[in-house]
């Protein structure tokens, strides 16, 4: 981010009494990835710094966080060759409170193939070795045809479910045909033993992402975007079930997240249509476009950079627009309705075509980073947050 940006950002949160502000300073970790399908971030060998997960084509990896240096990130391999097909998820949480992440990964991603679930779909979680920086033990999990994303939620009780949203319906064909399940998979007390699950029908004939709605610690329930909008899943005394709320009725959704105004107002931020030009953000005061120039939308996050006391919004896309670009971009809202956003570009001289997404404070400066991975870049950057007062 150039400096006359800085000083536009700093100017429109000045007339709006915040003192604070960011500017990012981008930095490729790794020039050689493949496709880079998934991110996540956690504390993965217990040294209490944050490290990168990334779910890659055909390897699945860890990029040991160096603490006070932001440069010499060691890249670890954690599982290859899981499947035939290409790994295509990650989730990684500390589930148990060892300081550690838990990590499961999906794979055999084989979208076109609805009915043969040897050929599509697979769910691993990953055993920790002795050494985290050596190859982890691959638990084959239940699987749906067409595994494409995967949270680890907190349930009111407090413990933890693996939640496995497919792409597809067991045999569709173009979105037509059965519901697609979601999979609720229980953490047993040996976790390389068997999982117990339950197998959730969502009525949604073609999924692509999904939110859990957790905020400050408490589940609100689960958002499921697709085909035929939003739809929220609450957890109730006999689990998973569709609330009847469709926070998005009659549009298709690919992307999807949820963010706060501040003063308990939430807001939604979706990528429409799946693989959509357009980014939205909707409030209880209605639909807000706040882009309509991108190509491919795939990634999004909602969060504080700022310490604003209220979320900004990240996304990415990964195909060239009508001007030829790809990229990041932040939105800085700057009304209590969530009706007026900015748009800014994180670091231009990093050409991003990006996959998705991941926010942590990396440094330990208690701001904010963006974790980026690019498809046809082939590129894993930080756009580090350098806040100034």
């Amino acid at each position: 981010m150039n400096k006359k940006i800085l000083v536009t950002i700093l100017s429109i949160l000045a007339g709006n009494a915040f003192s604070q502000t960011a500017t990012f300073r981008g930095e490729v970790l790794d020039d050689k990835i493949s496709i880079g399908y998934g991110l996540a971030t956690g504390d993965v060998d217990g040294d209490g710094q944050t490290d990168i997960l990334l779910a890659d084509k055909k390897e699945i990896v860890w990029y040991k966080n160096p603490g006070s240096r932001q440069s010499g990130w060691t890249r670890n391999v954690m599982a290859r060759d899981l499947t035939e097909h290409d790994n295509v998820c990650i989730a990684a949480r500390d589930i148990d409170g060892d300081g550690m992440v838990e990590v499961a990964v999906g794979a055999q991603w084989n979208p076109s193939e609805t009915k043969n679930s040897q050929q599509s779909g697979a769910v691993f979680y990953l055993q920790r070795p002795g050494n985290p920086a050596g190859l982890w033990e691959a638990v084959k999990l239940h699987h749906e045809v067409t595994v494409h994303r995967m949270h680890w939620l907190k349930k009111a009780d407090g413990t933890f479910q693996l939640a496995v949203l497919p792409l597809h319906g067991e045999g569709n064909e173009g979105g037509e045909g059965a519901g697609v399940k979601m999979i609720a998979l229980d953490v047993p007390e040996k976790k390389n033993g068997i999982w117990p699950y339950d197998l959730i029908e969502t009525g949604m004939h073609m999924t692509h992402n999904f939110q859990p709605m957790e905020i400050a610690g408490r589940m609100l329930g689960v958002s499921i975007a697709g085909k035929e909008g939003v739809q929220v899943f609450l957890d109730g005394a006999n689990g998973w079930a569709p609330s009847g709320n469709w926070m998005v009725p009659g549009r298709g959704v690919g992307e999807i997240r949820t963010g706060s105004l501040g003063n308990r107002q939430l807001f939604t931020a979706t990528i429409e249509p799946m693989h959509g030009n357009t980014l939205v953000v909707y409030t209880k005061d209605g639909r807000t476009v706040l882009t309509d120039k991108i190509k491919e939308g795939h990634a999004l996050a909602c969060a504080d950079f700022f310490g604003q006391g209220r979320d900004q919004v990240v996304m990415g896309w990964r195909n060239p627009n009508v001007t030829g670009e790809t990229g990041v971009r932040i939105y800085i809202g700057s009304d209590a309705e969530g009706k007026k956003w900015q748009e800014y570009t994180l670091d231009e001289k990093i050409k991003m075509a990006c996959e998705d997404i991941s926010v942590a404070d990396l440094d330990g400066d208690g701001d904010l980073d963006i974790i980026a991975s690019g498809r046809a870049t082939h590129n894993l950057a930080v756009y580090w947050n350098q806040k100034v007062k």
